[in-house]
């Protein structure tokens, strides 16, 4: 097993010292790199799981299947909301471990509840297809990536410059 080797003084020395932000410095910083919404990836779930089902059942011709693929859908957004609701309550602001553990809590909260909505799945739908299902949640779920890679809105940049 590889160790990596402690910081010498030296190490210590040539790294660039830390600085606190200026308030403009930080309103600066914010408007280069804007966050991604939580609300906004749970619209375009929604959206995309709506024409995943639209889809399925156009393709196929049966009710079942888009239906199929609305609940598999539905895996994946309505935990997904309580994920997100969870994420921007009081105690997930609260502090940086307070967010952390609140992360932890409510992803599970989402894995569990998603494993509990597939595991119904078959008494829920009638006449379950399970590939319009998993093709309705694994579209569904992918939409993260196209909201991440898609360029986010920028603010128009600040009159004041910061060097």
């Amino acid at each position: 097993m590889k160790t990596i080797a402690p910081l010498t003084d030296e190490d210590v020395d040539r790294a660039p010292p830390f600085r606190k932000l200026s308030a403009q410095e930080a309103k600066l910083l914010r408007e280069r790199n804007p966050q991604i919404k939580l609300w906004k990836v749970l619209a375009g779930q929604v959206v995309v799981g709506a024409l995943v089902a639209v889809a399925a059942w156009g393709w196929t011709g049966k009710l079942e299947a888009g239906v199929s693929a609305a609940y598999g859908a539905l895996a994946v957004v309505i935990p997904a909301a309580i994920f997100a609701r969870g994420l921007t309550g009081r105690f997930a602001s609260l502090n940086a471990g307070s967010a952390a553990v609140a992360f932890m809590v409510w992803e599970m909260v989402k894995l569990l509840l998603t494993v509990a909505m597939l595991v119904m799945a078959p008494k829920v739908v009638v006449g379950l297809s399970w590939p319009a299902l998993l093709a309705g949640l694994i579209l569904t779920v992918k939409i993260y990536w196209v909201v991440m890679l898609a360029p986010a809105k920028r603010a128009a940049p600040s009159e004041t410059r910061v060097s």
